[in-house]
C-alpha cells in the first residue's frame, strides 16, 4: 500500500508524503490530518461545505448497463476471456470474438451463435477446430452427442411419433457453460408451453381455413419476435420458441385438426426428455459447479477492476492510447455483466452476489465515463505541483490495486487509503485552507480550536486557485465511483445476512427494431404458406415449420441476413452428412446400440464446430436439423425419396429465409445508428427539461446499451468516420452527465442568483440547441467566464464550491459542444466531424474552422 489510512489522531508519515504541497511565499504546506475534518475548516466555521461527492442522489444502481446481448452465445474459456479483454492483448475498438458472448460483440440468435462468420487466426488452419479441438470443444461435442443419443433412445422406447425432436431439444439448449445451459433449458420449457397452448387455440379457433389460419400463425410469430427484442438474454429464446412452436405444432396437425392436442403433448414430451437427459450428462462433466461459479464470478470482478486502474493510470499520465483503451473497457464490461446473470445460475442457493457484482460493473461504467471527461480537463487546465503531487499518488493506490484484491482481509485498507485520498481531494477543493498554526499540530486541532485560532490570526490560510479546485473536484468525483465499485465488488463475494440489495440493469429499447423483426417473422410464414397452397406440395408443411424455427431464433438480431446464411451453410453441410449416414451406414444396422456408435461420430463433427467461434452459425445449424433429416423412427428407416423430399424441404426453408431477410427490411448499420444518435440526443435534451427527474442510472445505461449497439454496426464503417462516431456517443455520455450535475447544483439551491441565471441559460440551449450550436458554444463559454468572476471571497464557502462543481461541468458540456458538432445534430445522418467550433481563449466570438 501506498499509505496507511488514517486510524488516530496522530497521521502517519505515509499520509503526509501523500498529501500535496503547495509553494506560498516558499513555505511549504503539509496537508492535515485526514481523520480531523478540523483540520481542513474553511475560515466561517459554521458553515460546512457539502463534500466533493456530494453530488445529486443515486439510486441504487449507479448505472444500468447496457441490456446483454438478446440471446449470448456460448462463452469462451474464462482465461481466454480475460487475455483478450485486457488492453496489451486487443487493440482493436470492435470486439474481435465471438458476438454476444463473453469475447464479442454482435447479437446472435438463440442457436446460431454470431450472426456473421468470424475469421479464423492467422496461422491456424482452417480445418484445425475439427482434427485440433480445445479440451473444452472436445468435451462439449462429446457430452452433448451422448446426452443427444440418450434423449433419442427414451424417445425410441416410449414410441413417440417423431424421436428426432428429443435429440434437437438436447442441441438446442446445449451451451459450453453450465449455467447457459440450465437458463435456455428453463425458458425452452416456458416458451413450449406457451407455444402449445397458442398452437391448440389457434387451431381449434380456425380449423378449416387456411386462409385465415397462417396470417394468423403470421401474426403471432411476429408478436412474439417483437416482444422478444425488448428482453434480454434466454428470456428472449423462450419469447421466440413460443412463437415457432405454435407454427410447429400448428402445420403438424393441419392435415387432421383432431389431433392437435397429442401432437401439442409430444412436442411437449420431446422438450422434457432432452432438458433432462442434457442436464444430467452435463452434470456428470461438471463436478464442482457451485464452488467454480463463485470463483469465476470473483475472478470477472477481479479482472475488470484490474483493467479500470490500468486504464484510469493510462487517462492520468496522459496516455497516447488512453481514451482508445478506455472505450474498449466498455465493451469488456458489458461482456462480463452478460457473463454475470449466468454464472448466477450456475451458483445454485445464494444471496445477492450477482445484484452487487453487477452494481460493481455499473460503478465501473460510471468511473470510465468520468474519465473521458477528465481527459479534457487534464489538457485545458493549468496544473500545479499539489494536483501533480495527488495524481502520483493515485497512480501509486492503482497500481497496489490488483495486488490487494483477491485477498478480502485487505479490503478495509484499500478503502481507508483511497478515503484519505478523497479526503485530500475535499480539502483542496475548498476555497480556502488552514495550513499552518501556532503551537499545535494539525492533527490535535479541533473545529472549536480553529475557530479560535482563526479569529486571532494565529492560522494561516491559503487561498486556492480555481483551476486546481476544478481538478481536485474532478478528481474526487472520480476516487468516489472507484470506491463504490470496490465496495460492491467485495459486497459479491460473499453472502451478507439479511441483504435485500437488487439491481436491475437499464436497458436500451428500438421499437422500429423490434417492428421490422416482427414484419420479417410474419412475412416467412405468408410466403411459405403462399407457396404450399398454391403447390400443394406434401411437404410444405414442414418447410413452413422448419422456416418459422429459422426465422424465430435469428428474428432477435439486428442483422439477422449474415446469421441466416451461415445456417443455410450448416443446413447444406447436415444435408451432405446425412446422405452418407441414411444411404450407407444407417441400412447396416437395426438395434439402438450400433445405431448410437454411428449417429455420435456425426454429431461430433456439429457440437466441434459449434463451440468454434469462426464456425459457430453453421454449427448451430448443422447440430440442430441435423437429426430431423436422419428420420428416425422404431419400425423402418428413411427411404432414398423420403430423404429426398424431407430434406429438400428443410433446405428450402434455410434458403427462403436468407431471401426474405435480404429483400424484406434489410439492415441498413448507417440507419441503425442514424436512429441510436437521434433516440441518444432526444434523451440527452429531456435531461435539461426543468421538469424531469434526470438519473444518471437510466442515462448511462441507456447509453451503454448504444455503444454496445454501435460498436457491432462498426464491420464495415470506415475507420476514420466509426472512431468520430464512437468519440461523439462518449462525449455525449459525458455531456449528459454534466447536465445532470448541474441539475442537481441547481435543486440544492447553493449558488447564488447571479450564478443560476447563465446556467438556466445554458440548460436551455441543451434542451433547445441552436441549429448550428454556435450560440449555444458560446453562451456556455460566457457562463463559464461569469461564474470565473463569481469566484470571489464575496461569496461564502459552500457557494464558492458549488461555482466549482459548476465550472467542472460546464467546461465538459463547453468541450463536447465545440468538438461534436455535427454529431450533436440530430437532422442529419452523421458524416463525420468536418469542423469544430473553435473559440478564443476568453470566450469569445465563435468560429469555424476546419479540424
Amino acid at each position: 500500500m501506498t499509505s496507511t489510512p488514517p486510524s488516530s489522531a496522530g497521521s502517519s508519515a505515509s499520509h503526509h508524503s501523500a498529501a500535496p504541497a503547495t509553494q506560498e511565499g516558499g513555505r511549504n504546506d503539509a496537508t492535515p490530518n485526514t481523520s480531523n475534518p478540523a483540520a481542513a475548516a474553511p475560515p466561517d466555521p459554521t458553515a460546512k461545505p457539502p463534500s466533493v461527492d456530494d453530488q445529486t442522489p443515486l439510486d441504487s444502481n449507479p448505472a444500468g448497463l447496457g441490456r446483454p446481448d438478446p440471446v449470448p452465445s456460448e462463452p469462451v474459456d474464462l482465461e481466454q476471456l480475460l487475455d483478450e479483454a485486457s488492453p496489451a492483448t486487443n487493440q482493436s475498438n470492435a470486439p474481435s470474438g465471438p458476438a454476444g458472448g463473453p469475447t464479442g460483440g454482435d447479437k446472435p440468435p438463440p442457436d446460431a451463435g454470431t450472426p456473421r462468420a468470424i475469421p479464423q487466426p492467422k496461422g491456424e488452419a482452417y480445418l484445425s477446430w475439427l482434427y485440433a479441438p480445445t479440451p473444452s470443444a472436445f468435451f462439449f461435442a462429446l457430452r452433448t452427442s451422448l446426452a443427444a443419443c440418450l434423449a433419442l433412445g427414451f424417445s425410441l422406447w416410449m414410441e413417440l411419433d417423431d424421436p428426432s425432436w428429443a435429440p434437437l431439444t438436447v442441441w438446442s439448449v446445449a451451451q459450453i457453460s453450465r449455467g447457459e445451459s440450465l437458463s435456455k433449458a428453463k425458458w425452452r420449457i416456458v416458451g413450449t408451453l406457451v407455444g402449445c397452448c397458442a398452437g391448440i387455440a389457434i387451431m381449434a379457433a380456425i380449423p378449416q381455413a387456411s386462409w385465415m389460419y397462417f396470417p394468423a400463425i403470421a401474426v403471432w410469430l411476429g408478436i412474439c419476435s417483437f416482444m422478444a427484442t425488448f428482453i434480454s438474454n434466454f428470456r428472449a429464446y423462450g419469447c421466440v420458441l413460443a412463437g415457432y412452436t405454435c407454427s410447429v405444432i400448428g402445420t403438424g396437425a393441419a392435415p387432421d385438426a383432431n389431433h392437435v392436442f397429442m401432437i401439442a403433448m409430444s412436442r411437449g414430451s420431446y422438450i422434457i426428455i432432452g432438458v433432462i437427459c442434457e442436464a444430467s450428462v452435463a452434470f456428470v462433466f461438471s463436478p464442482n459447479q457451485m464452488r467454480q461459479a463463485r470463483i469465476r464470478l470473483r475472478q470477472l470482478l477481479q479482472k475488470a477492476l484490474d483493467m479500470t486502474a490500468t486504464t484510469l493510470g493510462q487517462i492520468l499520465t496522459k496516455g497516447t492510447n488512453a481514451q482508445a483503451t478506455a472505450r474498449m473497457q466498455f465493451g469488456t464490461m458489458l461482456r462480463i455483466n452478460n457473463d454475470i446473470e449466468f454464472t448466477e445460475v450456475e451458483m445454485g442457493p445464494h444471496g445477492h452476489e450477482a445484484d452487487h457484482a453487477r452494481a460493481a460493473l455499473a460503478a465501473i461504467s460510471v468511473l470510465l465515463a468520468r474519465g473521458f471527461g477528465l481527459v479534457n480537463q487534464l489538457e485545458e487546465l493549468v496544473q500545479n505541483p499539489d494536483c501533480h503531487t495527488l495524481i502520483e499518488e493515485i497512480l501509486s493506490f492503482l497500481k497496489t490495486l490488483p495486488e490487494c484484491l483477491p485477498d478480502p482481509a485487505l479490503i478495509p485498507e484499500l478503502l481507508a487509503e483511497l478515503q484519505h485520498l478523497r479526503d485530500i481531494c475535499r480539502q483542496y477543493a475548498a476555497p480556502h485552507r488552514l495550513t499552518s498554526h501556532g503551537g499545535a499540530a494539525p492533527d490535535e486541532l479541533s473545529a472549536h480550536h480553529v475557530a479560535h485560532l482563526t479569529a486571532k490570526d494565529k492560522a494561516d490560510i491559503v487561498a486556492s486557485a480555481l483551476d486546481e479546485r476544478v481538478m481536485f473536484v474532478a478528481l474526487g468525483e472520480l476516487l468516489s465511483d472507484l470506491e463504490r465499485a470496490i465496495i460492491e465488488y467485495n459486497a459479491s463475494t460473499h453472502i451478507i445476512r439479511g441483504d435485500h440489495f437488487r439491481f436491475q440493469p437499464i436497458t436500451h429499447r428500438d421499437p422500429r427494431l423490434a417492428l421490422n423483426n416482427g414484419l420479417r417473422s410474419g412475412s416467412i410464414i405468408l410466403l411459405t404458406g403462399l407457396v404450399y397452397e398454391v403447390t400443394a406440395w406434401p411437404q410444405g408443411l414442414k418447410c413452413i415449420g422448419i422456416a418459422s424455427l429459422i426465422c424465430g431464433l435469428n428474428s432477435i438480431n439486428e442483422n439477422p441476413a449474415n446469421a441466416t446464411l451461415g445456417w443455410l451453410k450448416g443446413t447444406i453441410g447436415a444435408i451432405t452428412a446425412a446422405w452418407f449416414l441414411v444411404f450407407i451406414f444407417m441400412p447396416m444396422v437395426d438395434v439402438y446400440e450400433p445405431l448410437i456408435v454411428i449417429l455420435v461420430g456425426g454429431m461430433m463433427v456439429g457440437g466441434l464446430a459449434k463451440a468454434n467461434p469462426a464456425t459457430r452459425p453453421a454449427g448451430a445449424a448443422y447440430s440442430l436439423l441435423f437429426p430431423t433429416m436422419l428420420g428416425l423412427q422404431n419400425h423402418h428407416v428413411m427411404q432414398e425419396m423420403q430423404y429426398f423430399n424431407i430434406n429438400l424441404g428443410i433446405g428450402l426453408a434455410s434458403l427462403m429465409t436468407v431471401i426474405v431477410y435480404r429483400t424484406i427490411l434489410p439492415f441498413n448499420a448507417a440507419q441503425e445508428r442514424f436512429r441510436l444518435r437521434r433516440a441518444m440526443l432526444r434523451e440527452l435534451r429531456q435531461l435539461a427539461n426543468p421538469a424531469a427527474n434526470p438519473s444518471i442510472a437510466r442515462w448511462v445505461g441507456n447509453c451503454m446499451d448504444r455503444f454496445s449497439c454501435i460498436l457491432r454496426h462498426a464491420g464495415s464503417t470506415p475507420d476514420d468516420r466509426i472512431e468520430q462516431f464512437i468519440e461523439g456517443t462518449l462525449g455525449t455520455l459525458t455531456m449528459g452527465m454534466a447536465v445532470i450535475k448541474l441539475r442537481g447544483l441547481m435543486d440544492r439551491d447553493y449558488l447564488p442568483e447571479s450564478a443560476r441565471r447563465p446556467i438556466i441559460l445554458v440548460l436551455h440551449y441543451v434542451e433547445f440547441p441552436a441549429k448550428h450550436y454556435m450560440q449555444a458554444a458560446q453562451t456556455t463559454d460566457s457562463a463559464i467566464r461569469r461564474l470565473r468572476e463569481l469566484d470571489t471571497s464575496d461569496h461564502d464557502t459552500v457557494s464558492r464550491l458549488e461555482l466549482t462543481r459548476a465550472i467542472a461541468y460546464l467546461m465538459v458540456i463547453a468541450h463536447n459542444l465545440k468538438h461534436c458538432p455535427n454529431f450533436l445534430n440530430p437532422t442529419r445522418p452523421f458524416k463525420g466531424e468536418g469542423t469544430a467550433l473553435k473559440t478564443s481563449p476568453a470566450g469569445g466570438h465563435a468560429a469555424i474552422s476546419p479540424t
